[in-house]
């Protein structure tokens, strides 16, 4: 129901191919802009399994959308999305059609998390 809200609104997804083309590299998919969802991993800098792990977590076009840890972006070609307040399309916003599709289903947004913002992230838990 999420993607076909996304297609009724033309929001464009950049890329859609299983993390296994990346050879399961994070890194090389989100460099690629590639929207991902199931990829067996930890959590970026721990032991433990990531949501995506369980196929519980989707990231959705990783460049516009990028994981902000301080100084340190995520992919480093986010860095040229890190204002979100310079809306572009493919961004994941606030009040955007990409975060009320996924809230709709009951998914959260990563986007929200003080401190280290995840705007690519969605989720079944908030984690």
């Amino acid at each position: 129901s999420v993607f076909r809200t996304l297609w009724q609104a033309k929001f464009p997804i950049r890329r859609l191919q299983p993390v296994s083309a990346f050879r399961g590299s994070d890194d090389a998919s989100m460099a690629a802009d590639n929207t991902s969802g199931f990829n067996c991993r930890f959590v970026s800098g721990a032991r433990r399994w990531s949501q995506h792990a369980y196929g519980e977590a989707i990231d959705v076009n990783p460049v516009e959308n990028p994981y902000v840890q301080g100084a340190r972006v995520r992919p480093p070609a986010g860095r040229a999305f890190r204002d979100r307040d310079h809306l572009r399309a493919g961004m994941a916003v606030s009040g955007g059609v990409l975060v009320r599709a996924f809230a709709a289903a009951g998914w959260q947004w990563g986007g929200r998390w003080a401190g280290s913002p995840d705007y690519q992230h969605f989720s079944t838990t908030g984690r």
